[in-house]
């Protein structure tokens, strides 16, 4: 009963490697964009300047955290790449030595020698894990799995899609007759609603309860709106 209970307990999927991606650029994109939507209406600007001022923050912001998903995802796996081919290089020129280094690697987690001489054995016996073993027990490295180009489109997709969301209501404007007043309490509740539920969906993958993952979401998003909209009161002479 417990090995089918196990077997029918849910795991994360492949999609789940960029599910920090798409949180990581869906927060930041609602976050960034509700902050520039707060402060044009804390200065008072007008629906037109949240539209310019909007729509270039969620492209070039979005395009620019996508290029560095790209170059931080490349460079850890050029780095793995790198640190398992000198691994493997002294794997082959030095195996005694590489014996008795995983041997007290592995004494210093606790096991005794008569188990940490039968675990050398056992990885030292096959190449590959052997390198492995010595990636994990020396370095704590693991492999990267994801592909550098979907973490950046996954990041860019996530930061456009939920950065939109507080623009929503500016860009029905364009088609239907919304004054700025009017339409800024109804961008705080739609920019609401969007934290919350990319809060909420962490729990996935995390497990955490999806209520208290919300109102984090939440509490970040609207600390960074409240400070973006009080600067924006404080400097609205500027505008003339």
């Amino acid at each position: 009963e417990h090995i089918a209970h196990v077997h029918r307990e849910k795991h994360a999927g492949e999609s789940s490697q960029y599910l920090g991606e798409m949180v990581y650029g869906g927060l930041d994109g609602i976050i960034t964009t509700f902050a520039v939507v707060s402060g044009v209406a804390g200065a008072e600007l007008g629906s037109k300047v949240v539209l310019i001022l909007g729509l270039a923050n969620l492209f070039a912001d979005g395009f620019s955290m996508a290029v560095g998903a790209y170059l931080s995802a490349k460079s850890e796996q050029e780095y793995y790449a790198r640190e398992r081919q000198r691994e493997a290089w002294e794997v082959e020129h030095f195996p005694e030595g590489e014996r008795a280094e995983l041997f007290h690697l592995y004494k210093n987690q606790g096991y005794s020698e008569e188990a940490a001489r039968q675990m050398v054995a056992i990885k030292s016996a096959d190449p590959k894990r052997w390198v492995d073993a010595m990636m994990l027990e020396e370095l704590g490295m693991l492999k990267d799995e994801r592909s550098p180009l979907r973490a950046a489109l996954a990041t860019l997709l996530s930061f456009v899609i939920a950065g939109s969301v507080p623009m929503l209501v500016y860009l029905l404007g364009l088609l239907v007759p919304i004054s700025a007043r009017a339409a800024f309490p109804i961008a705080i509740g739609l920019s609401a609603l969007a934290l919350f539920n990319l809060g909420a969906a962490k729990v996935l993958v995390t497990e955490r309860t999806a209520w208290k993952s919300g109102l984090e979401m939440l509490l970040v998003g609207g600390l960074a709106a409240g400070v973006a909209y009080l600067v924006g009161a404080l400097l609205k002479g500027i505008g003339g």
